[in-house]
């Protein structure tokens, strides 16, 4: 836990199961069968601490974005799979690297058969401390270009033009491979995030707050207008409004990812600017 906030919404991939890392999973949600978001991929990655999990979305052939705490410290290469499914249960189908303190080499995600690319951070990302200077957005750069048809960055301001008297009344649509929110199938039967299936998901979510950096969701899927939320793995997928993407995945406020959700604003200079540096 990272101040207030669960980092939504990152996951370590361990033998079996998945720990929580400054990063969100689905609560609710339905299962993108149909493969809708075939843009939206799963990246996996070490840093220091180990191998982690996020969603991340392609915009150009060769860019993703992402959340900047699913970038900042990676080591390495990252993997990036674009399956709607995964796995329905462990242990964990992605081979460790050889060296975990340097993290994949560009073959050794090749032998997988998955595509490579490099992270890159906001320079100016707070690490979930200034509220005003939030930055949590980064991209990776793959290695090859992929034939997948991208999606869209929203313009400049897209929230601004939705009222406040508006915005709880509005739905956003979060896209990722976060965690399963349901009663274990062994063990204490409270509704708990769960490492498996891994599966491309989505939920829809009215908004709940909007400020200059970030837009908050109530992510609960026993809300009357919604489908569920983000939780751990979602960190760094996309929200979507009228079909193009306006925040990723930042963080969640519980531990069972059952309250509200908080996503990093793409729809503003600071850092859609730097995200667009990336496609030039």
């Amino acid at each position: 836990m990272k101040k207030m906030f669960y980092a939504v919404l990152a996951a370590a991939l361990l033998p079996v199961l998945f720990l929580a890392r400054p990063a969100a999973a689905s609560t609710g949600g339905t299962f993108d069968a149909s493969n809708q978001y075939s843009n939206v991929g799963l990246i996996l990655f070490y840093d220091a601490t180990g191998r982690y999990r996020c969603s991340a979305t392609l915009i150009s052939p060769t860019v993703l974005v992402t959340a900047a705490h699913c970038t900042d410290g990676d080591v390495g290469s990252v993997l990036v799979d674009f399956r709607n499914f995964i796995a329905d249960t462990g242990p964990s189908p992605y081979a460790p690297a050889a060296d975990p303190s340097a993290g994949y080499t560009d073959q050794e995600i090749a032998d997988m058969g998955f595509v490579s690319g490099t992270a890159h951070t906001h320079p100016q990302y707070s690490d979930f401390t200034d509220m005003d200077n939030w930055n949590d957005v980064g991209v990776v750069v793959l290695d090859e270009p992929v034939d997948i048809a991208p999606a869209t960055l929203a313009g400049l301001g897209t929230l601004d033009q939705i009222g406040t008297n508006n915005l709880r009344k509005t739905l956003f649509r979060a896209v990722g491979y976060g965690t399963e929110v349901r009663k274990s199938d062994t063990g204490p039967q409270n509704p708990t995030p769960q490492s498996y299936p891994l599966e491309r998901r989505y939920v829809d979510m009215p908004g709940q707050k909007l400020t200059p950096q970030i837009l908050q969701t109530n992510g609960n899927e026993r809300d009357v207008f919604g489908s569920g939320g983000t939780c751990f793995g979602d960190s760094g997928g996309p929200v979507f409004y009228q079909g193009e993407i306006v925040a990723v995945t930042s963080y969640g406020y519980t531990s069972n990812c059952r309250y509200l959700g908080g996503y990093q604003r793409v729809d503003i200079a600071v850092t859609q600017d730097w995200v667009n540096s990336f496609l030039s």
